[in-house]
Formats: C-alpha cells, sequence, structure tokens
C-alpha cells in the first residue's frame, strides 16, 4: 500500500498500456521480412566493417506525421534504391520520435492526433504497421531511439538507429544502446564537439545493467552484450559545420585515438547545412569529393526529404496541413533528393570499389 501524501504528488493518472508481445501479437512480423530487417542490419554492419565497398544514405521526412504520404515517400525512395543500389544503399529515414528543447508536438507515437491527446497506445499502432507496410516493399527502416521504452515495441522491425544530439550525453541512451539489435549512430554534441560522441561510443561498446522491461511488460533489470556497430554520426554544431576535410581528418584521429569504430556517417542537415534543407546536395556533394580524394573513413550520409521541399506549422485546422510537407525540420523535395543521391552514384560506381582493394 502506497502513502499518497508523499508518491506521485504530481502525477494525474497512470495508464495502462498494451505490451510489447501484445502489439506484436497484434500487428506480427512475417518470416520474409523478419530476413529482410536481418539482411539490411548485416548489409550495414558489412559496410561499417568495411566489408562492403558501398556507403549508405539514411533518407527521409524529419519526422513521420502522414502515414499516408510516407507510404507515397516509400513508394519513390523503394525505386531509387534499385537504381542506386550497386553504390548506395538506401536506408529510409521513418523518425517516430522528436526530441523536444521546450515544448511541441513530439511525434507520431507520442501524439499520433497532433492534438496534445497523447493517444500513445494508437500511435504505437500506427507506427508498427508503417513499419511493416515499408518493410514489404524491400526498404530498410532507420529511426531514433529516444524514449527508452519504445524499443521493445517497434526495434525487430528497424535496421539503424540514430542516437540524437540532445541525448548522446545520456548515460539512459547509452545503455539502451549497447543493447540494441542493429547498428546505431551516436551524433555529436550539439556544440559540435566530439567528446560526448566518443565517450559514447565507449559506454556502448561495453556490457551494461538497467532498468528497462521485457516482451511481457514485466519490469526487469536488462543485461547487455555492447553493441560493436555503434558509430559516429557528425552533423555540425553551434559553432558552425563539421564535415568538411579538416574535421573529418580531427575526428579521425580523435576516434582512433579513444581506440572506437572510425566509421563516420555525416548528416547533410542539421547545423552542418546552416539549418537550409536546400544546402544539403552541397554537404553531400562535398563528402563525395572527399570519397573521391580518397578518404577512406566516411560509411554513410543522412539526408532530410520529403515530398515537398520546406515545412509547416501545425495548423489548428489539420485539414490544411499541405501534403508531404515536414511538420518539423524543413526537408529536401523528392526531385532534388533523387538528383542529389544520383549525382552521388555516378561520381562513386568506380571508385569504391578501388577503396575497399587498397584498405
Amino acid at each position: 500500500m502506497t502513502d499518497s501524501s508523499v508518491e506521485n504528488l504530481n502525477v494525474e493518472t497512470f495508464e495502462p498500456l498494451v505490451t510489447p508481445d501484445q502489439l506484436k501479437r497484434e500487428i506480427p512480423l512475417s518470416g520474409a521480412l523478419r530476413d529482410t530487417v536481418m539482411q539490411a542490419r548485416e548489409t550495414l554492419r558489412s559496410i561499417l566493417d568495411g566489408q562492403d565497398h558501398r556507403v549508405f544514405a539514411v533518407v527521409g521526412p524529419c519526422s513521420i506525421h502522414d502515414p499516408v504520404a510516407a507510404m507515397d515517400y516509400a513508394h519513390k525512395l523503394v525505386a531509387l534504391a534499385r537504381e542506386l543500389e550497386d553504390t548506395v544503399y538506401i536506408v529510409m529515414r521513418v523518425y517516430f520520435e522528436k526530441p523536444r528543447t521546450t515544448t511541441g508536438w513530439k511525434g507520431l507515437v507520442n501524439d499520433p492526433h497532433m492534438n496534445d491527446s497523447f493517444r500513445i497506445q494508437e500511435g504505437l499502432q500506427i507506427a508498427r504497421r508503417l513499419l511493416l507496410d515499408i518493410g514489404a516493399l524491400g526498404l530498410p527502416a532507420a529511426t531514433e531511439a529516444l524514449d527508452p521504452i519504445s524499443p521493445q515495441y517497434l526495434q525487430d522491425l528497424i535496421a539503424w538507429s540514430a542516437i540524437g544530439a540532445r541525448t548522446t550525453e545520456s548515460q539512459t541512451h547509452r545503455e539502451l544502446a549497447s543493447g540494441l539489435s542493429c547498428p546505431v549512430g551516436f551524433k555529436n554534441g550539439t556544440d559540435g564537439g566530439l567528446t560526448v560522441a566518443v565517450n559514447a561510443l565507449k559506454s556502448a561498446l561495453s556490457p551494461h545493467r538497467f532498468l528497462g522491461i521485457d516482451d511481457g511488460g514485466k519490469v526487469t533489470v536488462v543485461h547487455t552484450r555492447g553493441n560493436r556497430h555503434a558509430h559516429v554520426v557528425l552533423r555540425g554544431g553551434s559553432q558552425g559545420p563539421n564535415y568538411d576535410s579538416v574535421h573529418i581528418a580531427l575526428a579521425e584521429r580523435e576516434l582512433q585515438k579513444a581506440g572506437v569504430p572510425g566509421g563516420i556517417v555525416v548528416d547533410c542537415s542539421h547545423a552542418n547545412s546552416n539549418k537550409d534543407p536546400s544546402l544539403q546536395p552541397l554537404v553531400l556533394d562535398n563528402v563525395t569529393n572527399q570519397i573521391l580524394e580518397g578518404n577512406r573513413s566516411i560509411v554513410g550520409v543522412m539526408l532530410e526529404s520529403n515530398l515537398e521541399a520546406g515545412n509547416q506549422p501545425i495548423p489548428a485546422d489539420l485539414a490544411t496541413l499541405r501534403y508531404g510537407v515536414s511538420v518539423t525540420d524543413g526537408c529536401l523535395d523528392w526531385d532534388t533528393t533523387a538528383l542529389a543521391l544520383r549525382t552521388m552514384r555516378d561520381k562513386l560506381r568506380g571508385q569504391l570499389p578501388k577503396r575497399l582493394a587498397r584498405a
């Protein structure tokens, strides 16, 4: 029996939630899709280990708010992925949770109706069905691991995860990453410094013990093995971009000195594009040219892209939302995205096998 005079004084209610096992039985993963997820993870591991000459590209909306538009985008992306697969391995960015500096929309899982109703169970159901539909196309999915509980509901459908700049320094997220089944990219801190990401890699590579839940929803002590495919993602910071050859060389030096994996992913968005989505193709081209000039550490890139360019505020009348336009960070439009990735492929097609041979 609890003493209500000292416990949960600022808690209004507790709302029971479906367990991970119940959600997975309601919206099950097929054997064919399980094979797709496992193969995608293995491909990404091979790229990170230097055994696959390709680079991978995490491409898609800053956040998912409309499953119909997301599937429209996925159909376009899977066709492009097949076209470029000899050089660029494409993974769709499917972000359901958004970290907020103060307040704001927290993403589809937390608030699927975008009206502060916070129908989280419904959000989990929508997210899982969407991941199944995207995976059924043969397209791998990537997301940000933000809430420490939600991975039990969705991670069996995820090929690559990111830990964001705001949470890379969090012990909780480092421990979480150590137990995830897919490769995990840690972004540098919001100041652009690499130290917190290097420390995060050291932590995620190691075994941990922490509180969590199992598939039955029971609180447990989670014992992890460590995730040897944790790596760094450069996204710039308050001091400016950090994707140029000098910053890449400095990052290589710091990673080697720390004895952690040396593969580098460049996020072409955020501070690396000065928060101007239209500059992302220029960042991508610079990274491509670095590889052409002999760089061997850059293994992946990230692009924020949607059906249409830019972004929009969430209106009071959701019927006035513009289709295919981000409600969080601004994005590239589809045609610009496809052109940028095709240009990268055309430049690198003959170079990447040589890079692997030299290694």
